[in-house]
């Protein structure tokens, strides 16, 4: 068994007998990568563990080239995450929450989309938002920041300190999006939300939730157009990873299946996937059974059916000039 990061998709390293590849936080790797993964081995058997799976991998398991399990049970003296979308005038009111949670002895993210201030866009920034809470919270209340710029011995030592208890407010970018477990940590609140994507902005939310107390997570809307407060209240309504990731899709499409785009409009001919999902898991179902009873169609009843594929991959090679 080897366990490692992207490094074992690298082409200098060969399996000679590879049989299981299990992807973690799948919604972080690339076409490409997990085309790369798969083609090790025999193939291999693939599985893929995500919260909230990107629009290419739902679709993909709306078409039944995926099988799915799902895990929609809290752990264990978990509580599920109270969540508010809200405009920038409730600032005052979210740090008194957070000075409240403190002193019961819990502890807080804040999320910025930016590490210091841009001349372009007009965005919360950790650097500058640090030094804003400063002056709001009392001096006994430990606020520190959090980035990719900063060197990973310092990273490290952040963590540490926060995990240990002796931080209570960290300002931070998304580097603690994923692999981030702090169960003291109650309260996250994320500013300019309409900033991140609703898949970034579920594995934000489930840095906090981690333990036994209560959990929150505030969503500040720099931008209040409707269209944006739309998406927003995806989350606000529900902490289910898989709806978010359907809403998602709704959204953004689901971008090409034989492609890299990850995301965006498909057009179809007959079905779609949105409207028509149920008869494509109908159709998945029964394509599988045929194939297990049948696997080369070579059975009378099955004629018609091998015919009309050969004829459909006849003309796609003819269609790429093979």
């Amino acid at each position: 068994m080897i366990i490692g990061t992207h490094a074992l998709i690298q082409e200098k390293v060969i399996y000679h007998n590879l049989g299981l590849v299990i992807t973690d936080e799948q919604h972080r790797f690339g076409v490409k990568q997990r085309e790369a993964l798969a083609s090790r081995g025999n193939p291999p058997n693939i599985l893929v563990m995500s919260a909230t799976p990107i629009p290419r991998t739902l679709a993909i398991i709306l078409y039944g080239d995926l099988d799915i399990s799902t895990i929609n049970e809290l752990p264990a003296r978990r509580l599920p995450i109270k969540n508010c979308v809200v405009d920038t005038s409730y600032r005052p009111k979210a740090y008194s929450f957070i000075e409240k949670q403190i002193r019961e002895g819990r502890q807080a993210y804040i999320i910025c989309p930016m590490v210091e201030e841009s001349e372009g866009l007009d965005a919360e920034n950790v650097l500058d938002y640090r030094e804003r809470l400063s002056q709001i919270f009392p001096a006994d209340i430990s606020i520190e920041v959090l980035h990719g710029k900063m060197k990973p011995k310092e990273k490290n030592r952040i963590m540490e300190a926060f995990a240990a208890g002796e931080i209570q407010i960290l300002v931070s970018t998304t580097v603690v999006e994923v692999g981030v477990n702090v169960p003291n940590a109650s309260v996250m609140m994320v500013e300019n939300a309409e900033r991140f994507g609703l898949a970034q902005l579920h594995q934000l939310r489930g840095r906090v939730g981690r333990g036994q107390y209560q959990s929150y997570c505030i969503f500040i809307q720099g931008n209040v157009q409707d269209s944006i407060s739309k998406r927003l209240q995806i989350l606000n309504k529900s902490n289910d990873g898989f709806y978010i990731a359907e809403e998602d899709l709704k959204l953004r499409g689901p971008g090409d299946l034989f492609g890299i785009r990850q995301s965006g409009d498909m057009e179809f001919r007959i079905g779609d996937i949105y409207n028509d999902c149920t008869i494509l898991k109908d159709a998945s179902e029964a394509a599988s059974l045929i194939l297990s009873l049948d696997p080369d169609l070579s059975l009378e009843q099955h004629h018609i059916l091998k015919e009309h594929l050969d004829a459909i991959q006849k003309n796609h090679l003819k269609n790429i000039g093979l």
